[in-house]
Parts: C-alpha cells; sequence; structure tokens
C-alpha cells in the first residue's frame, strides 16, 4: 500500500500536477483551500519560506498581505503551474498604492528540503502544508532549523479530518473515539521535531469543515 501511495503522490505532483486541485477538492470535500490557509495565524514575522509550494495559492496569500515569500518545490510541474497562477492573479490585479511592492514579487526556486538553498537563520517562519513524509526526514528538519532565524517557528499542517459520516464510520470501524486516536497521531507527530531540537507544540484546531493537527515547531534562541 504505501508503494501505492508514493506511486500516486509521485503522478500527482509531477506528470498529474495539473489535476491536483481537482484531486485535493474531491479528496477534503472542497475544503483543501480552507484548511490550507488555516496557518496564517501562526505566521510571525515577514520573511517566510514555504516549502511545497505546490500550485501556489498560498503564495498568493502570503504576498498579498505584503510579506516577503519565498517558495521551494521539488517538482518542476509544479514550479511552472505557481509561476503561472500566480503571474495571472497579479496581471489581473492593481495593487493599491498602500500594498508593499513585495506584492508582485514572484520568489519560486526548485529544490528539496533535505538542500535548502537559502543563508543560515534567512527565514522567520518555515511552512508546509500536507507535505510528504519527507517533512519529517532528519535531513530536512535540520535544514529548517539552519535556514531559520533564533526563536523562528516552523509550522506544518500535516493532517486534517473532514467532518462528514466518513470519518464517524472510521472511528466507529477502527473502535476508537475521535480523542484517542487524535493523541496517537499527536505523539507521532511531535516525536521527530522535538528529536531535532525544537520546541514543539502540536494543537488541534477544530474548524467548520474539518478537524485539523498542526505543528508548530520554534527554535531556540542560543
Amino acid at each position: 500500500m504505501k508503494s501505492i501511495l508514493r506511486l500516486f503522490f509521485r503522478l500527482l505532483y509531477h506528470e498529474l500536477a495539473f489535476t491536483y486541485d481537482l484531486v485535493a477538492a474531491v479528496v477534503s470535500f472542497d475544503r483543501w483551500k480552507d484548511w490550507v490557509t488555516s496557518i496564517i495565524p501562526f505566521i510571525e514575522g515577514d520573511q517566510i519560506l514555504e516549502i511545497g509550494h505546490g500550485p501556489g495559492h498560498l503564495q498568493r496569500i502570503l504576498l498579498s498581505r505584503g510579506l516577503i515569500a519565498v517558495g521551494i518545490d521539488e517538482s518542476a510541474q509544479m514550479g511552472r503551474l505557481a509561476r503561472r497562477h500566480l503571474t495571472r492573479l497579479f496581471s489581473s490585479q492593481s495593487p493599491q498604492p498602500a500594498q508593499p511592492l513585495a506584492y508582485t514579487q514572484i520568489n519560486l526556486t526548485r529544490g528539496i528540503g533535505q538542500q535548502l538553498p537559502f543563508r543560515n537563520e534567512s527565514f522567520e517562519t518555515v511552512i508546509a502544508t500536507f507535505p510528504t513524509e519527507y517533512i519529517t526526514d532528519p535531513g530536512t528538519l535540520a535544514e529548517v532549523k539552519r535556514c531559520l532565524a533564533d526563536g523562528g517557528k516552523f509550522i506544518v499542517l500535516p493532517v486534517a479530518w473532514p467532518k462528514n459520516w466518513l470519518l464517524d464510520w472510521l472511528f466507529k470501524f477502527t473502535s476508537q473515539s475521535p480523542t484517542e486516536a487524535m493523541e496517537v497521531v499527536k505523539s507521532r507527530l511531535r516525536e521527530p521535531f522535538a528529536g531535532a531540537g525544537f520546541e514543539t507544540e502540536v494543537r488541534t484546531l477544530d474548524v467548520q469543515s474539518g478537524i485539523l493537527l498542526i505543528v508548530l515547531a520554534r527554535k531556540l534562541s542560543r
């Protein structure tokens, strides 16, 4: 099953990248974009790195708020898709005088989490939404830590459960309560971040459309 899932995600992020938004909407009951934007209130500072920017929806929001946002993704197809989306959106809007110039800057690059091409302590916040298993790789965590300023925050949205009959059935089928299942997942999520030296908290965010788990990992000041 893991091999099948890996193949599916590889195709979705590469050859089938053009179907990403459709697939995400279907599996999330059309709440994917709402879930992704749920991390916005946790962001600190102005210098933001997004690992795995995908189609660029979160980049658009960050830039529209005047933040200095940089996105990196391993997939060349996702890079082209995101750049096309952002260019089309920004070219169709006339920035208001009060908006910073950063609003029109598209900063996307290709690369992997284990080898981030950025200087030490370049960012105040690093974010990743619905990443694959690379996000807990020791190499990724070490690189994120290197690129974060002292006291900077690493925000990861790894999983969400839509509120619907399927979720209720799943918990009944596994003979678990939602609370029990989430505590197990929270514990497993916390371990790699804490082991990498981050001050780590895993929060449950209960929104109208689902239940989200958000990892808040802070780089300790020296």
